[in-house]
């Protein structure tokens, strides 16, 4: 029932980042071949999927190739992708982001998996799982960049070791010396992101382990910064619009919860 239900809200090929088309079956990256396995996710920006060879585990990601209006959008794909290639280069001293294994044609790249599983909203997390996403945290942001997208809980892996893991850096924010990050308003953009990172890290520390955060702690994460209301209250509306639009469309079944992989 599930599998027609999913098919029934395929949503249309131009919303789809590689159109009516699937991800590839046998995908060759760091000199081995992997064969398809699982598609994680199908939407307009991104196709991702999991491949499984004789080295193990890797997720494919492929940004948008496919036109829209008849128009090209395989350089807005190459464009994503080259910048999340950069950001997963540039932290991959970090433990708990994924290996970056390299590009893959002109707007995909492939990292390995990681076994484990999104963080539930009734998880309790080991005593060590919050402290390591705080170093985390800190070694990314020390690394002048900030994560950007940690409201989502979906984007924190639990490890089958009880450890954290990061993964999807598309809409982190980095910019490079040399193309004006020591500038004045790139280090105000660059602290606002950061000061957002560690308020949703705080947001998800109090739901699953309030036991670890002090009274100051735990008072601090009910209060969001003004950027962060005024976000909500700009763009949860056109969520919620953009959501009736694709359930209209076909390309959703409801207004609640994500969009079908």
């Amino acid at each position: 029932m599930k599998n027609v239900e999913q098919r029934q809200h395929r949503p249309p090929a131009w919303l789809r980042a590689m159109g009516a088309r699937e991800l590839p079956p046998i995908l060759i990256a760091g000199g081995c071949e992997y064969r398809h396995v699982r598609t994680f996710k199908h939407d307009f920006f991104a196709a991702t999927g999991l491949y499984e060879g004789s080295k193990g585990k890797v997720v494919l990601k492929v940004m948008r190739r496919a036109r829209l209006l008849g128009l090209p959008m395989d350089w807005l794909g190459g464009l994503l992708a080259r910048h999340e290639v950069r950001l997963y280069r540039l932290t991959q001293a970090v433990e708990g982001v994924p290996r970056l294994i390299g590009p893959w044609g002109l707007t995909g790249f492939v990292h390995e998996f990681v076994e484990g599983r999104p963080l539930a909203k009734e998880d309790r997390p080991d005593d060590r799982f919050f402290p390591r996403l705080s170093a985390m945290l800190d070694e990314i942001h020390a690394r002048k960049m900030a994560y950007v997208d940690l409201e989502k809980r979906e984007n924190i892996l639990l490890g089958t070791d009880g450890m954290p893991f990061l993964i999807d850096f598309q809409i982190s924010w980095h910019v490079p010396l040399n193309r004006g990050g020591g500038t004045w308003m790139a280090r105000l953009i660059l602290g606002i992101l950061q000061s957002s990172d560690r308020y949703h890290l705080l947001k998800h520390w109090r739901r699953h382990r309030p036991d670890q955060l002090e009274t100051e702690k735990i008072a601090d994460s009910y209060q969001a910064p003004f950027w962060i209301r005024w976000h909500r209250a700009v763009f949860r509306p056109l969520t919620r619009l953009r959501r009736q639009v694709l359930v209209w469309l076909g390309a959703r079944s409801s207004t609640t919860g994500r969009s079908p992989g």
